[in-house]
């Protein structure tokens, strides 16, 4: 079958594969398209947790059909990954994709999506009215936790972010208001255009980057502001500043999907899609096929704006 195929660290190429046959507990699925994240790049380069054997199949998740089901699933048995035309992944692992909701972007509310959504319902449990403030809001998962606050009630969000044109393109997408990220202004300056721009200050933080824009979300707190952490796309470390941090009382939680029981998962998935198949979350695709798998590795590499999905 056709594949991206990883033969050694970095970028996988096009190629063939031995298809995959079902063992117990296991189905094949025949993949419509397959997501491109950064942590398909990260695991590719050997720079994840999980790393790949070689040869093997990049990707892990994708929306596809057994049978008569469309689902989606995220996370494949090796050598077999999410860029091929077949994969095979646990059968209890799937997800049913609702009817109605396009296959690009029921792949952008996996990875992506549910770290948007978990994050603000599940662990800062967002509650009505609150101000939120998502960092990193021009990539997808941003562009995700911007309308997700939006759904689940609260009162102002701020999208922050280093491209001036996803900003504008934010306010049209639920973003009350938006800081542009220059990278040449202190933390403190940067912290009073976030607290101004929140209207005196930040409940809840969605916080993808880290580094300094971390440090001036938490400039602008309000009392018990809960800052979820769940990258670290601008810097691997910050200095906090323990007197300001503790007088605002600031919770900081660590996320990651892989760590949420199931049933929450599960449940995240059927509200998020559902309220994407009624318009409220919109995100924007761009697909490729499978054959342009290396051009398409260098768009994620550099950082997409879009949902990248290959179409096997």
């Amino acid at each position: 079958m056709d594949a991206a195929v990883l033969t050694e660290p970095g970028t996988p190429t096009f190629d063939s594969f031995d298809e995959p046959a079902a063992g117990p507990g296991q189905v094949v699925v025949d993949v419509r398209v397959a997501g491109v994240n950064p942590v398909d790049v990260a695991i590719a380069a050997g720079a994840f947790v999980t790393k790949p054997p070689f040869p093997s199949v990049a990707g892990r998740e994708g929306v596809g059909t057994v049978e008569d089901r469309r689902v989606y699933f995220n996370g494949c048995v090796a050598p077999f990954g999410s860029m091929a035309q077949r994969t095979l992944v646990p059968a209890d692992s799937l997800f049913d994709v609702p009817e109605g909701l396009d296959d690009g972007l029921a792949v952008a509310l996996g990875i992506a999506g549910l770290a948007a959504w978990l994050p603000l319902q599940w662990r800062a449990r967002l509650q009505p009215g609150e101000t939120v403030l998502v960092l990193g809001a021009s990539g997808v998962l941003g562009t995700i936790a911007v309308q997700a606050a939006k759904v689940l009630g609260a009162g102002r969000v701020v999208a922050a972010a280093r491209d001036a044109e996803s900003l504008r393109r934010l306010t049209d997408l639920g973003a009350d208001a938006t800081v542009e990220l220059t990278g040449d202004e202190s933390t403190a300056a940067l912290g009073e255009r976030i607290r101004d721009a929140a209207g005196g200050g930040v409940d809840v933080t969605i916080d993808p980057v880290w580094g300094q824009p971390a440090l001036a979300a938490m400039a602008a707190a309000r009392m018990g502001m809960r800052h979820v952490q769940i990258g670290h796309s601008a810097a691997p470390a910050a200095e906090v500043v323990a007197g300001g941090f503790r007088e605002a009382m600031v919770d900081l939680l660590g996320y990651t999907t892989r760590h949420v029981p199931q049933d929450v998962v599960a449940r995240g998935w059927a509200e998020l899609t559902g309220h994407a198949t009624d318009g409220r979350i919109a995100v924007e695709v761009e697909r490729a096929p499978l054959a342009d798998v290396a051009a398409v590795w260098q768009r994620q590499t550099s950082f997409a704006h879009r949902k990248l999905v290959l179409e096997p």
